[in-house]
């Protein structure tokens, strides 16, 4: 842990502030308020060109008036000025900085060639940091927050990295009044020297921190994320936001694969490849961050749902359902030992309904705690528990029947006992969602939050996070990747590609894409390339009926909707006349191919495009010509293991096509997966290739047949 750059910055014996001063307007002033007023017991040097003091602590004019090397700096000044200020404590012997100055890259190139500059002084001083344009980072263990927002609390067990300041700093109150609290959190603005999965690695290695909570805008490198990712996710959960992924971000290629690459198919499918649970909320990311880090992990799929109401119960049980968890029927003993302490209306059945009942200890301690040591549940979920939110409502009705009360000698005379309620989930190892609509007005609301049981505004909301729980168990069991060497690269396929080049094409004709498919040990169709109809037959009668016949030219990529393929040709007279029609169609003498005829009625797809910072992809799905219409792919990047490529097989809505299926046999699953190893493999041995599609592939039976293939090259 101690060699990631992070480490030393994150535990900081002297900070130095270049920007701090005395106007509480200033941002540095701010930032440099919540270093001293936070707790942090370090050495605090202000940096400023005229005040005598800052804060109450003495003030350097330059740097090398400084008493002392600073462990860390921290630069809130114009862009000009951080270049500077940052080379001088660079030849000081300061090693770790945090930028928090804009002006670069996000501003255009004069901003880049400023980064560029920034980057390059680092460089030479051995300097590490955060930023530029960042809002700095907090560490609880030390009572340490450079950010530019107040903190207090207790140390937390969720770690945060953000490509975004807003969701490190402004969030603090938001948070605290949910009981969630950090353990680190870690603004890496434009990151260009510490980036997010520096963060990533150095949060997977803190001890305190039990959960990890991402908000994502790009990767830069993605082999190295998901590296770093698959070493975490089996013991540690993490969780992430990407935003990024809408059509405004995605672009287009010459192929089924490249129209479908956009940010979002390809970041669903690293996060998984990676182990990392995705949610689409920033709420999301956050209370269900809280629940993988302040609950005990999920031993099977089992849920117990206890409410005082029938709606949220049908409406946890529902989610809990969509989300692959069991809401079992409770055996007739747990029913009976329930059924004690329950009206005669109330269900004892899973859901526990007690319907409107004002003995809250029965809902919130008696009844759970018999569900949770019973062995029938691997998760509680508890909705209702309340006193003080109800009470507070109905105190105006009833003050005067009760001789004029206060509000605060009304409560006073419900007192309650949390102590067994909130030891629940730690007695008993199994983890406990909370949904009632109270808040912190509310003392179940507060005592849960106060002692981390999260309590959520919604019970849908409650299911989904211990469905986040469940994902996670999932991903600890999921077995080993184990990466292999590349296989030697084919010379045939080296030297089809070599001559395209040379010709200036991009495009492989279906022909060639099918024979450096092959080279690599991709099952495809048996066939022949013609340039007669006497040739056309002739192969048709060497391959055997029937037959396909089809256009092979670059130039032509779809072919189906254009006249220029006809199927099951079971004659001599009938391949004659389809090679005329395919002649006429093309408008020129173009080479035709006669193909088998591969029977099967499931079509599937898979394909390879090259996506910035994570290099080749590869997509499998369903495939035919209804896989734009359907969309129903998943993608991965190269190199693929066997465990990524078989998880691929699963990940699509329609796995189900790919076991025994209306008389239709299962798929050769293994082969499947065999086909997208080679595939990874392929596109990382041969750079010049941009994408490949090959689509359909047909099911003949169990086994897998490249039926049509189409490979695009790049341009330089």
């Amino acid at each position: 842990m101690k060699n990631n750059p992070l480490y030393k910055l994150m535990n900081p014996g002297s900070i130095a502030i270049a920007g701090a001063g005395n106007n509480p307007r200033k941002m540095g002033t701010l930032h440099a308020l919540n270093i001293l007023k936070g707790g942090y017991g370090g050495k605090f040097f202000p940096l400023h060109p005229t005040e005598e003091t800052v804060l109450g602590h003495k003030a350097y004019r330059t740097v090398d008036q400084l008493p002392q090397v600073p462990e860390l700096v921290m630069l809130i000044v114009p862009t000009d000025a951080a270049l500077h200020l940052l080379d001088e404590f660079g030849r000081l012997g300061t090693r770790r900085a945090i930028v928090v100055t804009s002006g670069f890259r996000e501003t255009g190139a004069a901003g880049q060639k400023k980064e560029e500059e920034l980057q390059e002084i680092a460089r030479r001083h051995n300097i590490r940091f955060l930023g530029p344009n960042c809002i700095g980072m907090m560490n609880s263990q030390i009572s340490l927050n450079t950010t530019v927002m107040p903190l207090s609390g207790q140390p937390g067990r969720l770690g945060m990295a953000s490509q975004s300041g807003t969701y490190v700093t402004q969030t603090f109150s938001y948070l605290k009044e949910r009981g969630i609290h950090f353990s680190k959190a870690i603004s890496v603005g434009n990151e260009t020297d510490i980036d997010i999965t520096d963060a990533l690695e150095y949060l997977g290695q803190d001890e305190e921190t039990k959960a990890i909570a991402l908000y994502i805008e790009g990767i830069k490198d993605g082999a190295r994320f998901i590296d770093v990712a698959q070493k975490i996710t089996p013991h540690k959960p993490v969780i992430a936001q990407y935003v990024g992924g809408s059509a405004a971000g995605a672009r287009a290629g010459m192929s089924h694969t490249g129209s479908m690459a956009g940010p979002d198919f390809l970041y669903e499918g690293i996060f998984k490849q990676a182990g990392i649970i995705r949610v689409d909320t920033v709420e999301d990311l956050y209370l269900n961050g809280w629940m993988l880090a302040s609950q005990p992990p999920m031993r099977g799929s089992r849920v117990g749902v206890v409410t005082n109401s029938g709606g949220p119960g049908t409406a946890i049980s529902d989610t809990c359902d969509k989300n692959n968890l069991e809401v079992p029927r409770f055996s007739p003993q747990l029913q009976e030992q329930i059924r004690q302490l329950i009206q005669a209306q109330a269900s004892s059945t899973n859901p526990v309904d007690l319907t409107f009942d004002l003995n809250a200890r029965n809902l919130s301690v008696v009844i759970p705690e018999l569900i949770m040591q019973s062995g029938e549940v691997d998760g509680l979920v508890l909705h209702g528990a309340m006193s003080h939110g109800f009470l507070r409502a109905i105190h105006p009705y009833l003050q005067e029947m009760l001789g004029g009360i206060s509000l605060e000698g009304f409560l006073a005379q419900f007192p309650v006992d949390f102590t067994d309620m909130v030891s629940l989930p730690v007695k008993y190892q199994l983890p406990m969602a909370v949904s009632s609509f109270f808040g912190n007005e509310d003392n179940y609301t507060a005592a849960f939050r106060s002692h981390s049981i999260p309590v959520f505004d919604a019970p849908e909301k409650a299911a989904k996070a211990m469905s986040a729980l469940h994902r996670h168990k999932e991903i600890r069991e999921r077995k080993e990747i184990e990466r292999t060497p590349l296989p030697a690269l084919a010379v045939e396929a080296e030297k089809i590609i070599a001559e395209a080049v040379a010709a200036g094409r991009q495009v492989l004709d279906e022909y060639q894409a099918k024979q450096v498919l092959a080279a690599y040990g991709i099952p495809v169709t048996r066939e022949r390339l013609a340039h007669c109809a006497q040739e056309a037959a002739e192969a048709a009668q060497k391959l055997g009926f029937p037959v396909v016949l089809k256009a092979s030219s670059p130039d032509i990529a779809h072919k189906t909707e254009q006249g220029l393929v006809h199927l099951n040709l079971k004659t001599v007279d009938d391949v004659k006349q389809a090679y005329s029609a395919v002649i006429a169609a093309a408008g020129s003498q173009v080479p035709v191919l006669v193909a088998e005829m591969v029977q099967g009625q499931r079509e599937l797809l898979a394909g390879m495009s090259r996506f910035p910072g994570f290099g080749p992809c590869i997509m499998f799905g369903i495939g035919g010509i209804f896989t734009e219409a359907i969309k129903d792919v998943t993608f991965r990047a190269a190199p693929l293991t066997e465990t990524e490529a078989e998880e691929m097989l699963t990940d699509i809505r329609t796995a189900a096509l790919l076991q025994q299926f209306r008389g239709m046999p299962a798929a050769e699953t293994a082969e499947l997966a065999r086909l997208l190893r080679k595939l990874g493999e392929l596109a990382l041995l041969h750079p010049r290739i941009a994408e490949i599609d090959i689509n359909p592939i047909v099911l003949s039976g169990s086994r897998p047949v490249a039926v049509d293939a189409l490979i695009v090259l790049t341009k330089e």
